[in-house]
């Protein structure tokens, strides 16, 4: 069992070295290590952690066709001629056969297919509702660890549920079209609130400079009620940064050179002043710990299988109305944070 346990520890170890050195095949390998939320994943991405971070991540969001991906490969052939090494996680709905992507982003970027200085990785949404795979910030991880310092992240295109890019996402784009409907709609999907850099894509369709005349109404809209009140949640008090927009006909290739300057305006904004980039570093390793807390301790409950036996002897009981779902799961969480007046609490190592 020990010499097991060490075969396991030198492989991992191994694996990370590689990693390191640039290796595409064994990054790949990470990230299927690292989407299954296994052991071997998690004692990997411990190895892979870079305190310090220097890649510059870009989230790229909007809703389904207006060109994302099209967006996507354009933007990394402008940041590849600038010299950066780029990273694409691009993000697709899951087949229900597979539990993959099915939508394979590699088939739509065969331009930097063979680019050793990009790498492109398609990530199965797996059920999670908001635009990213419960894994897309690990995954930049071993990319960034590999060496990439642009990793563009391509959302699913959802909608309403996309918030969740800015917890990922150092610069979060939002691309639009023309058809993109009534503005007023793309506020209530909350992204209008998210952007930091704003694209009007197939920009050459009727209807292109309306639509920009509508997000600068919403800009400023939402300028008034930033002097008015406490700043977004997303954003740093005291932020001078004012948000763009590019026009960009992604196919031809037009205004993505604008576009990479405004992503890079942005980058350097955000790192001008250290104290405010570790500010906005340290509100995302909160998050990150809290997450990954909420997540680890759920794929622990359930490993253990005590759960299915309470969630079967639940079931009966909330069939026959003897009590409801809400004061099953109160009851379950109660229990399962009592503590014994000699366990340990968190963070003291002494009696509680």
């Amino acid at each position: 069992m020990a010499s097991a346990d060490h075969r396991q520890t030198e492989e991992i170890a191994g694996l990370a070295s590689r990693v390191r050195s640039g290796d595409r095949r064994a990054l790949s390998r990470a990230i299927s290590w690292i989407e299954d939320q296994t052991p071997r994943g998690r004692a990997l991405l411990a190895l892979l952690y870079m305190p310090a971070s220097s890649a510059h991540r870009v989230g790229i969001t909007g809703p389904p066709g207006s060109g994302k991906s099209t967006l996507v490969s354009e933007l990394t052939g402008s940041l590849r001629r600038k010299g950066a090494v780029v990273g694409i996680l691009a993000v697709d709905p899951t087949s229900p056969f597979t539990g993959g992507a099915i939508l394979g982003d590699r088939i739509r970027m065969q331009a930097h297919h063979d680019d050793p200085g990009v790498f492109i990785r398609s990530m199965a949404s797996r059920g999670s509702l908001g635009g990213l795979a419960s894994t897309t910030y690990e995954a930049s991880e071993a990319m960034e660890a590999a060496g990439c310092d642009r990793i563009l992240i391509e959302t699913v295109g959802v909608g309403q549920s996309e918030m969740e890019v800015i917890e990922a996402a150092d610069t979060t784009v939002l691309v639009l079209v023309p058809e993109s409907g009534d503005a007023v709609q793309v506020m209530k999907a909350g992204l209008m609130e998210a952007g930091d850099i704003f694209v009007i894509n197939k920009s050459d369709r009727e209807g292109g400079e309306r639509l920009q005349k509508e997000i600068m109404l919403m800009l400023e809209l939402a300028r008034e009620r930033h002097h008015e009140g406490p700043p977004a949640a997303h954003l740093d008090a005291g932020t001078t940064w004012e948000r763009r927009i590019c026009q960009t006909v992604a196919t031809q290739g037009d205004g993505v050179e604008d576009l990479t300057a405004a992503i890079e305006a942005h980058r350097d904004y955000l790192r001008h002043d250290p104290a405010v980039w570790a500010a906005r570093q340290q509100r995302r390793v909160s998050r990150r710990l809290r997450a990954l807390l909420r997540d680890r301790l759920l794929h622990a409950l359930w490993d253990a299988g005590e759960i299915d036996e309470w969630v079967r002897a639940s079931e009966q009981k909330v069939r026959i109305g003897a009590a409801s779902p809400y004061a099953l799961v109160d009851e379950l969480v109660a229990c399962l944070l009592r503590r014994d007046d000699g366990h340990a609490r968190l963070g003291t190592g002494k009696g509680g």
